[in-house]
């Protein structure tokens, strides 16, 4: 096919394909899918051939000097409306025009997603499921049993769109709910029917913490190994936000010394997660592969999306 050279970069679940109709661009362009991550020499390559970019999500980092090496790029395509990872000033500079998709129910998501992670760890989900496809049926000796949420605190570290759906939730199950962020007041905690507290009250008595701030040069590594020695021994740390929230190294030592008592985390420093890292093995960390977002009715907007800012641009 000629025409110009469009390359999807970071089609990890392979939907957007699927999702959207792409036969009137693929008439008039060559499209290149990636469904695995592309670093190094091999984007340096992707990006010398690539007139249109599509990106899903911040999942291909694009700085000044990267974009550079793109020196045919016309046109880019992210989905979602906030991409913290590419340089806009770069492409300002060069009058490449970029477009972007709207989201979707991405907060739904994310906020089911949270809860699925807090209710499977406090559950012991992980450990019950196995225990069943292994022939069993209770262990052998005699373990701490699950826990029940009802009556517990809930300790929310930011109250935006999707922390508002968290504590919703978390009221509906009949905790008790706090919050903090830099700039929280009472009288906006209130507003949600919450309660706002200081910092160190909250991860000191708060049996689940979810993190639900965006992530700045304030707010980088907040949960850092002493706020993290703060915790209940019980508590459940959730994270479904940014890894740059948490000092990702200091937390395997939190975990060795008993606060938290276990995390739940979607995100990471490292994305994909490399196969070999420990993080994936460890009991007392429930991991998930970044899926806070991903279900089909957000992709299907992603597609839609991506799919009209490209008929348009080549029209």
């Amino acid at each position: 096919m000629t025409g110009p050279r469009i390359v999807v970069l970071g089609d990890y679940e392979r939907a957007l394909a699927r999702l959207a109709d792409w036969s009137a661009i693929e008439a008039r362009a060559d499209v290149v899918f990636h469904h695995a991550p592309v670093r190094g020499e091999a984007l340096a390559a992707v990006l010398r051939e690539a007139e249109v970019l599509v990106l899903v999500r911040d999942r291909t980092p694009l700085d000044a000097a990267t974009l550079a090496l793109a020196d045919k790029l016309r046109f880019v395509v992210f989905t979602g409306t906030r991409n913290t990872t590419l340089d806009l000033e770069a492409l300002k500079a060069r009058d490449i025009p970029v477009a972007n998709t709207e989201w979707g129910p991405s907060k739904e998501s994310t906020c089911e997603m949270t809860w699925t992670l807090i209710l499977a760890a406090a559950r012991q989900l992980e450990a019950q499921v196995a225990t069943m496809r292994n022939g069993g049926w209770r262990p052998a000796q005699s373990l701490p049993l699950p826990g029940v949420l009802h009556g517990e605190r809930l300790g929310l570290i930011g109250l935006g769109e999707i922390g508002k759906r968290v504590a919703r939730v978390g009221k509906a199950f009949g905790m008790e709910v706090v919050t903090w962020s830099p700039r929280m007041t009472p009288e906006r905690a209130a507003e949600e029917g919450v309660t706002a507290v200081s910092l160190e009250a909250l991860l000191s008595t708060s049996r689940v913490v979810s993190l639900h701030l965006v992530p700045t040069a304030a707010t980088a590594g907040l949960m850092n190994a002493e706020r993290l020695a703060l915790m209940r021994p019980d508590a459940i740390l959730v994270n479904t936000s940014r890894s740059a929230l948490i000092d990702m190294a200091a937390l395997p030592q939190a975990l060795d010394r008993g606060r938290p008592g276990l995390a739940a985390l979607d995100v990471f420093d490292v994305e994909p997660v490399p196969a070999a890292d420990p993080l994936r093995q460890r009991p007392d960390l429930l991991v998930t592969p970044h899926i806070g977002f991903v279900s089909e009715p957000v992709f299907a907007m992603f597609a839609k999306g991506v799919v009209g800012a490209l008929e348009g641009w080549l029209r």
